[in-house]
């Protein structure tokens, strides 16, 4: 089998733009126009289908016949009641740290006094129903289950429905951990159905089936992304989610066999996931390699992680100094960013753009993964530059409540008569003049 290397992109001694900085370092090629061309039959057949419409794309998307699309609230609980004492445990834990954390998401009502009898009270009102989608591919997220739904309830979503994939070694059911992880957060609406046709039916409904979501959010594939980005606008998305993506900013601190471990830990997920190191020391960089391969070669998907890991997506990143290292995360905006250096917390001071930023070596991605309390539900494709990750706040919307008295309003009218003829709009003037119509 061909010895792993990653590529080696060399910076050091160039002072180069974002622009410059993100052409040095591609990212997997996702061809999302041809994946949206695909799609289109079955956002069509969904939107005016049947149950038996839904089974027949299961079975041909996902070699398996579901008996039905909605899940029971018997296999729910039966599959609580299989669960591993030691996964049961682990899962409960993860629970009580995530909710933790997402507690303290919530926003407050703020009533800003304008002027004496003008007031403006700005609430956060969580979205009426959600779907949430936990993928099923070629590993099982019971995570993502926790990551979509606490946020969700804590944001106070009265309505909250879960698709996943159906599983041929599980009689067309979702896989039996994600079953058992709803059963632990009180989730009894689930449905057996993955990918594009799965955020169509939360888009659309499906009569008799499922009711339409205001909001679908929850990581898969390309044709997942493609749906979202197809039916936005119907319904609120949170992101169109890519291949996963860490990058680690180590220095010579860094202890190589934890770096190596780290990159391969997301590699791990898919052949195009993406594996950057960035460093300015070529001994930890030369180490890594020789650790990359040792590793790999005792792991279990060593061919999928092989596979991610010699892709263009992929490089060990030569730079000067911790600063250029800084702009170089910068302007990749991982999803995943590690920041093994001699001082993390300074370090992470200068960080402006990731999905999720881990300090020091005791505090690997795998952690933010599964129970260190964060969301792993996060930005990716650089969209970290703008976008933030899975919280409460993706769940509510921010509602103004206006409210002025008769002498509020009349020390104010003439201003806005002015600004809508300004605007060549007199009947926005109009609507505050009728008000005084009559007066002298």
């Amino acid at each position: 089998m061909k010895p792993i290397a990653l590529r080696l992109v060399d910076l050091r001694g160039r002072a180069l733009s974002k622009s410059e900085y993100l052409r040095e370092l591609p990212r997997a090629a996702l061809d999302i126009e041809t994946a949206m061309k695909a799609i289109e039959p079955i956002l069509q057949t969904v939107a005016s289908a049947t149950e038996k419409d839904l089974i027949d794309l299961g079975e041909k998307f996902d070699g398996v016949r579901p008996a039905s699309i909605r899940v029971s609230s018997e296999e729910i609980s039966r599959a609580l009641s299989t669960l591993d004492s030691d996964v049961r445990s682990a899962l409960e834990e993860a629970i009580l740290r995530i909710k933790k954390v997402h507690a303290d998401q919530i926003r407050t009502e703020k009533k800003t006094i304008v002027v004496d009898g003008g007031e403006v009270t700005q609430r956060w009102i969580p979205v009426d129903r959600v779907g949430l989608y936990v993928p099923g591919g070629r590993a099982v997220y019971p995570s993502s289950v926790i990551m979509n739904v606490v946020p969700a309830q804590i944001a106070g979503v009265p309505s909250i429905a879960v698709a996943s994939p159906p599983q041929a070694d599980n009689n067309g059911l979702p896989n039996q951990t994600i079953l058992a992880t709803c059963a632990l957060l009180g989730i009894t609406e689930v449905y057996a159905i993955g990918g594009a046709q799965a955020i169509a039916m939360f888009a659309y409904g499906v009569l008799g089936v499922c009711e339409r979501a205001d909001m679908v959010t929850g990581p898969g594939n390309i044709y997942v992304a493609a749906a979202k980005r197809a039916l936005r606008g119907l319904i609120g998305i949170d992101s169109e989610a890519g291949p996963t993506e860490i990058a680690i900013l180590a220095d010579d601190s860094a202890i190589a066999r934890e770096v190596a471990a780290d990159l391969i830990s997301q590699a791990e997920h898919d052949v195009i996931a993406a594996a950057v190191l960035v460093t300015p020391s070529l001994e930890l960089a030369e180490e890594v390699q020789v650790e990359l391969e040792k590793r790999v070669r005792a792991t279990k998907h060593q061919e999928r992680i092989r596979e991610a890991l010699s892709g263009i997506q992929s490089a060990i990143v030569l730079v000067d100094n911790e600063a250029q290292g800084i702009d170089v995360v910068n302007a990749y905006a991982a999803e995943h960013l590690e920041l093994v250096t001699k001082n993390p917390e300074l370090t992470a001071q200068s960080i402006r753009n990731a999905g999720a930023v881990f300090l020091g070596r005791f505090s690997p991605v795998s952690l933010g993964d599964y129970s260190a309390g964060s969301n792993h539900v996060l930005p990716t494709g650089g969209c970290a530059c703008h976008s933030s990750g899975l919280s409460v706040q993706s769940f509510l919307k921010g509602v103004s409540f206006i409210q002025y008295s008769e002498s509020a309003f009349r020390d104010i009218a003439n201003n806005v008569i002015t600004l809508a003829n300004s605007e060549d709009l007199p009947a926005h003037g109009e609507a505050m003049s009728a008000r005084l119509e009559g007066e002298k």
